[in-house]
């Protein structure tokens, strides 16, 4: 036995873990992330439109998504504390992304039968809170299995895996969302989240059916109310660096969030493209090919180096690219200015989600990456309260809104970097 399977044997995590266990732990994150970003940075943008004024497309479309991921919020941490304390003979995280899943399964396509602003906003967030309850005990399978000195490699992995599913399906979606958009018929609406549900199908039963767990067992003393009401507790004095992890990680999240949720009315306005759904599908693709280029050796130097030092670098240089698109607002520079955020955006999501994971405590992996994850959603909800502020400044001044947008982002990327100085992880002094 070698060195690191007699590690893996000390603590309980699998003796054999390999490439293929890699993909294993992480395909549902593939599908998952998939549809969250062809759903925010496509479908819905272009559903609201359906329902609202053009003058207030930013405004509804914040509120809207602000009450999904708001939900998101709560759920999270909820379903990481029932995870870690309450399994099944076959797992402590399976099946709650079996059951999650099948949940979001059946909502999704309503997205597309929804009739009225309202009815999309209660479709909407119910399927938030179904995918949810899947993603969080999935994101449980790193630090379960996997060996601490390996996760900067595994979280590099898993942000491979979640940005290739943008690469894969971004533009098919765009362009059957384009012609939505040109005529109204909805085959195309219907196309596109068919094709979504597909693979989430396939993502969840790969993920239930390939990874082995142990039998769960219940863990503590506490019942299920006393786990719920504890779910948001941590003691300050002890993990005064996770509270400043989380701070920063949610400035970082409202700045990239930010950047993708008004992407397509920013290109339409400022840009005045012709095809601004395929224009958004390049802006994003660019994105993430820079993403891909740097999430998996983002997270092997964060194994070699330390995670906060490509963290901080990560958020820098993703504050050069939007500082590049806030100077040009030729498509051409604004393309390549989000191939410079991509490389940003991997290389903080592998170093990020490393740290994160070296953070969270024994025995309440799934609660505290939970909460970790309120950062994530709270970033990501707190990014669309800026679409009012974005209408109410572009009415009284042209673009002005997409401007105040950008040095937000600028602001909060250079404050979220500063605040990883005072983050000590367990492998610090």
């Amino acid at each position: 036995m070698n060195k690191e399977n007699e590690s893996n044997a000390s603590t309980g995590l699998p003796k054999r873990f390999g490439g293929y266990d890699y993909i294993k732990i992480t395909i549902f994150g593939l599908g998952a992330n998939a549809i969250w970003q062809c759903l925010h940075i496509v479908i819905i943008p272009l559903l609201v439109l359906n329902f609202v004024v053009e003058s207030q497309k930013n405004t509804y479309l914040g509120l809207l998504t602000f009450c999904g991921l708001f939900l998101a919020m709560i759920t999270q941490p909820i379903m990481g504390a029932i995870s870690d304390r309450y399994g099944f003979t076959w797992g402590r995280r399976r099946p709650y992304v079996l059951y999650g899943g099948i949940a979001a399964l059946l909502l999704l396509p309503g997205i597309g039968f929804a009739q009225s602003y309202i009815t999309l906003l209660l479709i909407y967030c119910f399927f938030q809170i179904a995918l949810n309850a899947a993603y969080v005990p999935y994101q449980a399978f790193i630090p379960d299995m996997v060996a601490e000195k390996k996760r900067g490699l595994a979280s590099g992995v898993k942000g491979l895996m979640e940005m290739l599913g943008i690469v894969i399906f971004i533009y098919p979606i765009s362009l059957l969302m384009d012609r939505y958009l040109l005529n109204q018929e909805g085959i195309w609406l219907g196309s596109s989240l068919g094709l979504l549900t597909l693979l989430l199908l396939v993502t969840m039963l790969l993920t239930v059916l390939l990874i082995k767990e142990k039998p769960g067992k219940l863990n503590g003393h506490n019942s299920l109310a006393t786990t719920l009401l504890q779910t948001f507790k941590i003691d300050v004095s002890r993990n005064r660096s996770f509270i400043w992890f989380i701070i920063s990680r949610l400035l970082v999240f409202v700045a990239f969030t930010t950047l993708q949720q008004f992407a397509l009315n920013f290109l339409m306005d400022v840009t005045g493209v012709a095809n601004p759904a395929e224009a958004t599908a390049q802006f994003s693709v660019l994105g993430v090919v820079g993403i891909i280029l740097s999430i998996w050796p983002a997270g092997y130097i964060a194994d070699k180096i330390g995670r906060k030092p490509v963290t901080m670098t990560a958020c820098l240089f993703g504050a050069v690219g939007i500082a590049m698109i806030y100077l040009s607002q030729n498509l051409s520079t604004i393309l390549v200015a989000s191939g410079i955020i991509g490389i940003a955006v991997g290389s903080f999501y592998s170093a990020n989600w490393a740290l994160a994971t070296d953070l969270v405590p024994k025995n309440e992996e799934a609660r505290y990456l939970g909460l970790v994850n309120i950062a994530t959603a709270g970033g990501a909800t707190v990014a669309r309260l800026i679409g009012p502020v974005i209408d109410i400044l572009n009415s009284r001044a042209a673009g002005w809104g997409y401007r105040v947008m950008l040095i937000s982002c600028i602001f909060y990327l250079t404050a979220g970097a500063l605040l990883m100085l005072k983050v000590r992880s367990k492998n610090e002094s």
